[in-house]
């Protein structure tokens, strides 16, 4: 027997069910599209805000030749999570002290913390560096500063955050807080000048 040419109904059967896996293909996308557009509307989460509440110099030394820095600090950070739908994961999260954009102090980590919807966090570490080498411009403004009892510094966070909604968490993201502040220099556990230092944060 000779094999039964089906001819175009064969071709056209073919083109109809790659148009229905193609739309079926579209259809999916868009309600995926769809579904993430809807939850980002709906959660939008807020990056967390950070509060230099004090700081207070226990120790500050600046020697010439070497150019080095021996300095102790206690600072108290605040951070809220401004979100009613979304908690906050906080992973590997370093604090310390810089002046004139050159870190002064070594990195000290802080726990990692979670924190829930319109919660507030509180941390007070020590940020110590003991014979920090300084570039000897900076050695100089540091020691003019010690002069006047009072420089400009950054307290700075550097690290990493979640978002959890309900039993999700995101990937990772990265977290940058910076937090500018005249500090008195005397050493005698003074706080500092200001009442309360806003910071800024990127997330």
């Amino acid at each position: 027997m000779s094999k039964k040419d089906c001819g175009n109904h064969c071709h056209d059967g073919k083109e109809k069910l790659y148009r229905r896996l193609f739309g079926c293909l579209l259809a999916t996308i868009f309600v995926i599209l769809l579904i993430i557009l809807i939850v980002w509307l709906v959660l939008r989460p807020s990056k967390p805000s950070f509060v230099l509440q004090d700081a207070t110099v226990l120790q500050f030394n600046v020697t010439g030749a070497p150019n080095l820095l021996s300095a102790t600090l206690q600072v108290t950070l605040v951070s809220r999570n401004p979100n009613d739908r979304v908690g906050v994961y906080y992973e590997r999260m370093e604090v310390y002290a810089a002046y004139m954009n050159q870190q002064v102090t070594l990195r000290t980590v802080l726990p990692p913390t979670y924190q829930g919807h319109g919660e507030i966090s509180v941390w007070s570490p020590f940020l110590s560096g003991n014979n920090v080498p300084v570039a000897p411009f900076l050695a100089a403004s540091l020691a003019q500063a010690q002069s006047y009892g009072t420089g400009m510094f950054s307290i700075r966070v550097d690290g990493w955050v979640r978002w959890k909604v309900g039993s999700w968490s995101s990937g990772r993201y990265h977290l940058y807080v910076d937090c500018n502040a005249y500090l008195t220099l005397t050493g005698r556990g003074k706080p500092a000048v200001f009442p309360i230092a806003h910071c800024y944060t990127d997330v």
